[in-house]
């Protein structure tokens, strides 16, 4: 799928596009609905991918008049927020994403005197180049003069984005933020109104509001059972109902702050860097084993502790780190700000066509001169799952004959 940008349309398809906007979303206002015209994504049908780029951790303030941070001497007199866009417009065009997902801090809440223009300053790399994006909040984003739910209200009601506030059917969950996305398979093929790749996105909190619990904010019980209801969902769906799948279809998590199950890691089991600790809650609300348990989730994506940039599987799970995008969050000068990639790719049918989810992989892009590709991994292959499905199953076996001689 090419995506056109905005120099690439007319002044009047502009005004148009505009115009038709303005007048739909007045139109739904009222009851809390936006029509949106990228409600369903889908797999490129030209060389089957579905291509994520996350964004984490812009720390937009009030634009030009922003300084940076963490940069070299030499950068200071000249950087400022409009790095973090130049950036953004960059990846657009060397990665051509699908979708771009912003996982918190997307505003420096205490440093954007407006949050409403610092969020459509933000933004508006993914607006003007008509891609579909979603956000999550993170621990800033609502330290300015509006609530976490005013944020969250306004991202919804901004162009072109999937964002949502919270699931119309679970009244009382925790956050602002929790929605699901489905990703389709190809036009005109078996998997044309199947979700072949599932994404979740969760409201990972600010900071605890227990007295007796300090540090961060965790993904509640609330926020878990709906994810828990929504995986047997998508499953049941995708297994049990025409051109059923004999596997569920895999899933990826985005949320802002990591869970303790990042601190695990070392540098003889991940693939990155790890340069700061793990600010994670200060305890454990079991989400990692909720996904475990769900099995779908073949990797969860957060940001935070911005130069950490590392991923790591535990127990069938990737843990990942995007690194620190956003120029005027804190980093570490001389080391790159950087973006991290995710690419789906379906497997090729014996007919020519396109089948399910093949493999997952992921890549880290550096800001500079030359927008560096590093640590390109696989995250995920049908391939080896099946293997790893095997050996369980002969194992199991094994264990039963034993069991009964």
């Amino acid at each position: 799928m090419r995506i056109a940008t905005a120099m690439e349309i007319s002044s009047s398809t502009k005004l148009f596009l505009i115009l038709l906007f303005l007048s739909s979303f007045q139109l739904c206002k009222a009851s809390g609905e936006v029509i949106n015209p990228f409600t369903k994504l889908r797999f490129d049908g030209k060389n089957g991918e579905f291509r994520i780029l996350q964004v984490a951790d812009m720390h937009y303030g009030d634009g030009k008049t922003t300084p940076c941070e963490d940069v070299l001497p030499q950068q200071m007199s000249s950087c400022s927020d409009l790095n973090t866009t130049d950036f953004i417009f960059r990846m657009i065009h060397a990665e051509k994403p699908h979708l771009i997902v912003f996982t918190g801090d997307n505003i420096f809440g205490p440093d954007a005197t407006d949050p409403v223009k610092s969020m459509e300053a933000a933004f508006a790399p993914a607006i003007s180049s008509n891609i579909p994006w979603a956000a999550v909040l993170g621990n800033h984003d609502q330290e300015s003069t509006l609530s976490r739910e005013g944020v969250m209200k306004h991202i919804v009601g901004m162009k072109s984005t999937l964002s949502q506030l919270n699931p119309p059917d679970v009244p009382d969950i925790d956050g602002f933020g929790n929605y699901n996305l489905e990703v389709h398979g190809i036009e005109g093929s078996e998997l044309t109104n199947k979700s072949v790749l599932n994404l979740y996105f969760l409201d990972s909190g600010d900071y605890s509001t227990v007295p007796s619990i300090p540090g961060y904010g965790w993904i509640k019980p609330s926020q878990q059972f709906w994810f828990q209801r929504t995986s047997r969902k998508l499953k049941k769906i995708y297994m049990h109902n025409s051109n059923a799948m004999k596997v569920p279809a895999p899933g990826l998590a985005y949320f802002h702050i990591p869970l303790p199950e990042y601190a695990t890691f070392d540098s003889s089991n991940f693939t990155g860097v790890r340069q700061e600790g793990i600010s994670s809650a200060s305890i454990n609300s079991g989400f990692f084993t909720t996904m475990v348990e769900a099995g779908d989730v073949k990797a969860a994506f957060t940001g935070h502790d911005h130069i950490n940039d590392f991923c790591g599987k535990l127990m069938d799970i990737n843990l990942c780190y995007a690194g620190g995008f956003g120029y005027h969050a804190y980093g570490k000068a001389g080391w790159s700000r950087r973006a991290r990639m995710v690419v789906a790719s379906l497997e090729k049918t014996g007919k020519g066509g396109w089948g399910d989810v093949k493999s997952i992989k992921t890549w880290k892009r550096l800001d500079d001169e030359h927008l560096t590709t590093i640590d390109t991994q696989v995250l995920w292959s049908k391939r080896s799952a099946g293997k790893v499905l095997v050996e369980k199953s002969l194992s199991a076996t094994i264990k039963e004959f034993i069991t009964e001689a």
